[in-house]
């Protein structure tokens, strides 16, 4: 798959018509693997299931994105309070570094928009600097930082954007 085309790249909000919850599973499982030997404590995704995910989008709003039928990045996002929390953005390893991770981000300040909020925010762990620089050049900025349950040092940045 390297160098696929991504010629025809829709990016879907919430649609109620998104039912392949194995394919979604797998594409946050792939996009998440590399960073698996890299952080403490463990990400949250293992904790995931296609049930789990099918209750998470009924309860946030599942952005996804499909090129030529297959899907290949995803990002769900909640209000919470006065910002956006944007989370598990997800890209298929062979079509990172094609803006796909831009158009997420931007599909979810659109939203933000048309619910009234004025930030965008994700949070990311301490080890993963390339997540860091990504989402730096995206407008996201460090606001703070958080551990993990039985953690003394940080775990994890939160870094905001205005929308």
């Amino acid at each position: 798959m390297q160098n696929q085309k991504i010629d025809k790249i829709k990016i879907i909000e919430n649609d109620g018509q998104f039912s392949d919850w194995a394919s979604l599973l797998s594409l946050i499982q792939t996009s998440f693997k590399d960073m698996e030997t890299r952080i403490d404590p463990p990400s949250s995704m293992h904790q995931l299931t296609e049930k789990s995910l099918r209750e998470k989008a009924n309860s946030e709003t599942l952005f996804y994105v499909m090129s030529q039928g297959e899907l290949v990045g995803c990002a769900f996002a909640c209000i919470q309070e006065q910002v956006l929390y944007v989370g598990k953005v997800s890209i298929l390893p062979d079509f990172q570094a094609r803006g796909i991770g831009g158009f997420l981000i931007s599909a979810c300040k659109k939203f933000a928009k048309r619910s009234a909020i004025t930030e965008l925010e994700i949070q990311t762990r301490i080890e993963l600097t390339e997540n860091h620089v990504f989402f730096e050049k995206l407008g996201f900025k460090q606001v703070g930082t958080t551990a993990h349950s039985g953690y003394d040092l940080p775990t994890s940045i939160t870094m905001r954007c205005k929308v």
